[in-house]
């Protein structure tokens, strides 16, 4: 349960930090991404979840086990 309270907090960090930094870049993102077909955002959400667990898999192999 730690381990998921950590990852969704990282997640909120990066996610809080692009709309701190960069709000307008984050509305032309969206229009772009509203531009696109509904395929190619499955396709792109595919990608980012595939990718996402690809970097823990590595990680994972690298270092130890989190130690919680």
């Amino acid at each position: 349960m730690t381990l998921i309270f950590l990852a969704l907090g990282l997640v909120l960090i990066v996610e809080g930090l692009a709309y701190l930094l960069a709000p307008s870049l984050i509305e032309r993102m969206l229009d772009a991404l509203r531009m696109l077909p509904e395929t190619a955002r499955r396709q792109v959400g595919a990608l980012a979840l595939v990718t996402g667990l690809l970097l823990i898999w590595i990680a994972e192999q690298i270092g130890p086990g989190l130690p919680f």
